[in-house]
């Protein structure tokens, strides 16, 4: 079976447009998509996601690697612009549940051996703001002026492509059109707001513009490795900070799918970024700081560079 990858580029006269990624090569997905079909957008092709994939499955066999744009030459935008909805796991790594005990990100520090707490019985999620959050590959990221302590998150970013309610665990899987990765960008000396009744302040650590870089690509979920077994890892220049692997996750993709579907409809273009694991820069004292690059790797969904801008 030949793959392919959903995504957008800046086109002619600078326009975004939908396109898909077979090899090496970008064709435009207005002349795949077939009739019945958005293919303005990455989100249009969401919205009608069944036709759509036979479809371009079968234009993927087709394709002229002499025709097309050469990935390399193209400007990739974020993959949805702006997605439905941006959907984040909090505290869904047990290796990261024990790094963040230890350097007392919600509490005082653990001392001595780390006792595993029992499973929460349901996941727990916030919310990002997706229109000012969401950046593309190659999009530099402004730190903001406010915050001196910018961490990096490597998530896997579950992409809806059917609208559904009230899904089992079983099949949460079918509201699920693919995979993308997700950079969840925390300001950490923005954790907490003291004297408030509320405690988190998820605006001013979470929100901030460009605090969720996101691509390069989607790939559709039948060619990427299992929801329970998919490895991810995150380097900052060049060194590793991060590797692990979904099957660490506190509650599983499936689970946190069924979750939501049961509070809201999940629809097509909304995005669920599932939890990062352990390697981030806060229990070290490491954060970002202008020029660093950013770089991370899930399987099956490729590689994502992000930089830190300087000045």
């Amino acid at each position: 079976m030949t793959e392919y990858r959903l995504l957008t580029y800046r086109a002619a006269k600078g326009k975004p447009a939908a396109g898909i990624l077979v090899g090496d090569r970008i064709y435009p997905a207005a002349g795949l998509a077939g009739a019945g079909v958005d293919a303005s957008s990455v989100l249009g092709l969401l919205q009608s996601w069944d036709k759509v994939h036979t479809r371009l499955k079968k234009a993927a066999k087709k394709a002229n690697p002499k025709r097309g744009i050469a990935l390399a030459k193209a400007e990739l935008l974020a993959p949805l612009l702006y997605p439905t909805a941006l959907f984040c796991a909090g505290a869904n790594y047990w290796d990261h549940l024990e790094e963040m005990a230890r350097a007392g990100a919600a509490g005082p520090k653990l001392e001595g051996p780390y006792i595993r707490p029992p499973r929460p019985a349901e996941p727990w999620f916030f919310v990002k703001t997706s229109a000012h959050s969401v950046i593309g590959p190659g999009a530099p990221v402004h730190l903001p002026k406010f915050s001196k302590m910018v961490d990096w998150e490597v998530e896997i970013g579950v992409v809806i492509g059917r609208a559904m309610r009230n899904l089992s665990v079983e099949r949460a899987m079918d509201a699920v059109a693919g995979y993308t990765i997700v950079n969840d960008l925390s300001a950490r000396d923005f954790i907490k707001r003291e004297g408030s009744p509320f405690v988190f302040d998820w605006v001013g650590q979470k929100c901030f513009d460009g605090s969720a870089p996101m691509g390069p690509y989607i790939t559709p979920a039948e060619f990427v490795p299992p929801p329970e077994n998919i490895p991810l890892k995150l380097w900052i220049n060049g060194k590793i900070k991060q590797d692990s692997n979904s099957n660490l996750m506190v509650h599983s993709i499936r689970e946190q799918i069924a979750y939501l579907s049961r509070h809201v409809t999940l629809r097509p273009g909304a995005v669920i970024a599932t939890g990062t694991p352990a390697g981030v820069g806060f229990p070290r004292k490491g954060f970002l700081k202008p020029g660093d690059e950013i770089k991370i790797e899930i399987a099956g969904c490729g590689i994502l560079v992000t930089r830190v801008a300087v000045g």
